[in-house]
């Protein structure tokens, strides 16, 4: 509970703070770079060496390889047949395919499946979420703010992309059995739970819910997919397409149907991909999951 609560605090206070002067118009901005340079990075060094790597990986790690593939398949097809525009199809791609299966994810699956649960939501964040986001996420990023990006273009924006380049630098690590000392693993354990706080903060100062924006057509339509959508793709290829059954199943389902992650919304905005409009869908969003979460719960309990 202290977890939601947190999220909600958060984004009411950067609502708040938008309206104090002594804050500059580019804190947003400012806090993204943190965020990008110091606690993805973070987070990728304190839990990627320790991830044991071997064949279970496979479907936890799957989904959110998978639901981004479908949100990217969709909404370009979406953006083709409307004639959106390229900021706006980005947006809708970058957004609606990614869960958030840390800061919500993790509180959730410990409290209905313990700290064993944790392990499969680990596997479905880190090289699940946090991987797609820093290759897939950052090319259909590239690809979609400023016109048609070339291929050396975007593998360039891979490649400098720093939680990226610190992934490989932890997966390096894992395979070679490196290993950070207990105390190493506490300073970043401590600079990574800085993310959710100050990019709700960042998202919250950004945030602006006008009830005549044109928008709201798409907050619907994207929120559709990432909270119901998604997750009954994975349910139809998993249970129905693979036969898989047990918690694993159980979970990684789940992990879909999380509320949209809140770092695509910094990477939207560091592209001008519509930034206030990823706002909106991490601000309604949140909200809404719990009552969706709830709802694929009920429908898994018996797979």
């Amino acid at each position: 509970m202290s977890s939601f609560i947190l999220l909600f605090l958060c984004l009411v206070l950067g609502v708040l703070l938008r309206k104090v002067q002594d804050f500059p118009a580019n804190t947003p901005l400012v806090l993204n770079q943190y965020l990008i340079y110091v606690a993805l990075p973070a987070l990728a060094l304190n839990f990627i060496p320790e991830i044991h790597l071997d064949s279970t990986l496979l479907l936890p790690v799957g989904v959110a390889w998978i639901s981004f593939s479908f949100s990217a398949l969709i909404f370009w097809s979406l953006g083709k047949m409307y004639g959106w525009s390229r900021k706006l199809t980005g947006c809708m791609m970058l957004m609606g395919g990614l869960g958030n299966t840390s800061f919500i994810g993790f509180p959730v699956v410990e409290a209905l499946y313990g700290p064993e649960g944790l392990k499969t939501a680990i596997l479905v964040d880190q090289p699940g979420s946090f991987v797609v986001l820093s290759t897939l996420g950052i090319a259909v990023a590239a690809s979609f703010s400023q016109g048609q990006a070339s291929a050396r273009a975007i593998v360039h924006k891979i490649f400098t992309f720093p939680p990226f380049l610190v992934f490989l630098l932890a997966l390096c690590m894992n395979v070679l059995g490196v290993h950070f000392p207990a105390e190493m693993k506490e300073v970043f354990q401590r600079l990574g739970s800085t993310l959710t706080p100050l990019a709700l903060v960042s998202v919250g100062m950004q945030l602006r819910l006008e009830r005549r924006s044109k928008h709201w057509n798409f907050v619907w339509m994207n929120l559709f997919y990432q909270l119901l959508l998604s997750p009954a793709i994975i349910f139809a290829l998993y249970v129905w397409g693979a036969g898989a059954r047990g918690e694993v199943v159980q979970i990684s389902i789940l992990q879909a149907a999380m509320a949209p992650m809140i770092t695509p919304s910094i990477v939207a905005a560091k592209y001008g991909l519509k930034p206030r409009l990823a706002s909106m869908f991490i601000g309604i969003g949140i909200p809404l999951s719990i009552l969706t979460v709830a709802f694929w719960y009920w429908v898994i309990r018996g797979i």
